[in-house]
């Protein structure tokens, strides 16, 4: 090989991009007034294309490979620059690599709640969020109505467009199945697939561009409405709210009785509960034929089989120990006329006039005196 021969091999240009970026979708080859020489090497790796732009005008596009650029393989340009015998001098234009590989560590959201109105709650407001891919398919559609003659065009630069069309997308999508709240979890995978589809059909065509994959990873409610569906599922999970309470009840009586350092107040905190809790279950179980014959001076209920009981609006409470009858008695709660009854007794007596307890209420004051003259 001459020294002629050396000096042309060593003015050969190779053409190529290695894209370390990964978030890179247009890429213009940097070459000096543009200027690409006779025999140029052009290396096209997968998952890129390249194109040729001449005077602004999109000329030939070449897939994966390795070409050596002349009039065999660039038709279109040749066409645009006469060359009908070929060319040995250096001519100009732009070279564009795209890539059209996935990108796909994109997110999308919603900065503002959803109104939307659920079946069951009504009127709410709803936020998503999840992830999805981009992907180039049209090298020409892209470089005419998206990139222009940007030297390093980015996705980010077009995700907030993307982003703008997922979320109008998702209200649609959400307006069309009319899904309620509760059940979007199990739609997860429906919901986002079409939310794809009416994406897809905005940018297939008109941007040169494809979403591969649309991911939907979760709907929220407001703070508010989450709180009252914990409220409501815990009610569920308790069923029975009058036993629930009864068994809180028996709870606080047992720990008040089991204290002895809280001496009479703990006792009398436990009784007055006891009570407190029976009246509060009594007034929402009755209704006007139960509180009129209750009023009317109806027989207090059949005695229980043990300790000291307190008949209460025709309802038994206790068993209640000496210490916490005389709390009662103290705070009360527990009146010389309160119907109680135990074991021995033949049946229900006004609480003065049991021996046993008449002596807590202590003796009555005589009316005073009259004034004196």
């Amino acid at each position: 090989m001459g020294l002629f021969d050396r000096l042309r091999n060593e003015l050969i240009d190779i053409i190529e991009w290695i894209d370390d970026s990964h978030h890179t979708l247009v890429w213009r080859f940097p070459r000096y007034q543009n200027e690409i020489k006779n025999g140029a090497q052009l290396i096209v790796r997968p998952g890129q294309m390249a194109v040729l732009v001449k005077g602004g005008e999109i000329a030939d596009v070449y897939e994966p490979g390795h070409y050596e650029l002349s009039t065999e393989n660039m038709p279109v340009l040749s066409t645009l620059m006469g060359w009908k015998y070929g060319f040995e001098s250096p001519f100009k234009a732009e070279v564009y690599f795209v890539s059209t590989r996935q990108i796909t560590d994109l997110k999308w959201g919603t900065p503002n709640p959803i109104m939307l109105r659920d079946p069951e709650f009504g009127p709410i407001r709803i936020r998503a969020f999840g992830t999805y891919a981009l992907q180039a398919t049209d090298p020409k559609a892209l470089l005419r109505e998206i990139v222009g003659t940007d030297d390093d065009f980015r996705s980010d630069e077009i995700t907030e467009l993307l982003r703008s069309m997922i979320i109008s997308a998702f209200s649609q999508t959400l307006g069309e199945l009319q899904i309620a709240a509760l059940d979007m979890a199990s739609r997860y995978h429906e919901i986002a697939g079409r939310v794809r589809d009416h994406v897809v059909e905005q940018i297939d065509d008109e941007y040169g561009l494809d979403c591969p994959q649309l991911v939907l990873v979760n709907v929220s409610l407001p703070e508010e409405v989450e709180k009252a569906l914990d409220t409501r599922t815990s009610m569920g999970v308790i069923g029975d709210m009058n036993r629930y309470q009864q068994f809180q009840m028996g709870n606080a009586l047992t720990e008040a009785a089991s204290n002895p350092s809280g001496g009479g107040a703990s006792e009398g905190m436990g009784l007055g509960m006891g009570m407190a809790m029976a009246n509060q279950m009594l007034s929402g179980a009755m209704n006007a034929g139960n509180a009129g014959a209750m009023g009317a001076g109806a027989a207090p209920p059949p005695p229980p089989p043990a300790g000291w009981h307190i008949a209460v609006n025709g309802q038994t409470q206790g068993p209640y120990s000496i210490a916490q009858i005389s709390s009662g008695i103290a705070s009360g709660e527990v009146s010389r006329d309160t119907m109680v009854w135990t074991s021995g007794m033949q049946g229900w007596s006004a609480a003065s006039t049991v021996p046993a307890l008449a002596n807590l209420f202590g003796a009555q004051a005589p009316p005073p005196p009259p004034p004196a003259p």
